[in-house]
């Protein structure tokens, strides 16, 4: 519980916690980066990591000339590839024995099917949209191992995604970075992110949920 609790502290005061490291580390800081994109994107175990929101934060102080926005995409584009492939192949070797076990926090067997809901409506093209839903974001990759999907199919998705994960979400943070607005609530504009990229996931909770409703009553209705 510690563990996640500083986790939200950090996504709450990601400006305040950067800026800090940043002075304190300098370049350092971009390793930092490409750990946390590469561990929320590689590990199923690991989704409540910042995503989106880290992304608009590292671009917002790349505003301020603090980092190199170039170099924040280009590294952050490559651990978020890096994260994906390794998901992936996770998925691929003992993707099927994880979810045997039964439901915990991290390997929670809903997420699974939720998931699996995103791959029928959308097939492949799931592993790009996924780039941009929490949660999904992190099981999609995984879910494409199990499901034995072309790891050369896979790997163009992956590839396309993470191309248009980064940079959108960088320069959002970027060119919004200098706003007045942005600098005074910046807070306000980390949650606000935080709660839009979660809407797609709210509204499949609801349909699953919706779905497993009505075919419990059928089958208790048929018994």
């Amino acid at each position: 519980m510690e563990l996640i609790k500083y986790c939200f502290d950090f996504v709450m005061h990601l400006d305040k916690h950067l800026l800090t490291l940043v002075s304190d580390y300098g370049m350092w800081v971009n390793l930092l980066l490409f750990v946390i994109v590469f561990a929320e994107t590689g590990f199923v175990a690991t989704p409540f990591l910042p995503g989106d929101s880290l992304l608009f934060a590292a671009g917002a102080i790349a505003a301020t000339g603090a980092l190199n926005i170039y170099v924040i995409i280009a590294i952050l584009v490559i651990a978020a590839i890096a994260g994906d492939t390794v998901n992936y192949w996770v998925g691929h070797y003992i993707g099927s024995k994880v979810f045997k076990k039964q439901k915990s926090l991290f390997f929670n067997p809903e997420y699974l099917d939720r998931t699996n809901k995103f791959f029928e409506k959308y097939g492949g093209k799931t592993i790009i949209i996924a780039r941009f839903v929490p949660i999904i974001r992190t099981f999609a990759p995984f879910i494409a191992g199990v499901g034995r999907m072309s790891y050369l199919r896979f790997a163009i998705y992956n590839v396309i995604g993470a191309c248009c994960w980064v940079p959108i979400l960088s320069f959002m943070g970027y060119f919004m970075g200098n706003l007045s607005f942005v600098k005074h609530n910046f807070s306000f504009m980390v949650i606000a992110i935080i709660v839009i990229s979660l809407i797609p996931v709210v509204v499949e909770y609801f349909k699953y949920s919706k779905e497993k409703k009505t075919t419990a009553n059928a089958h208790n209705s048929g018994e």
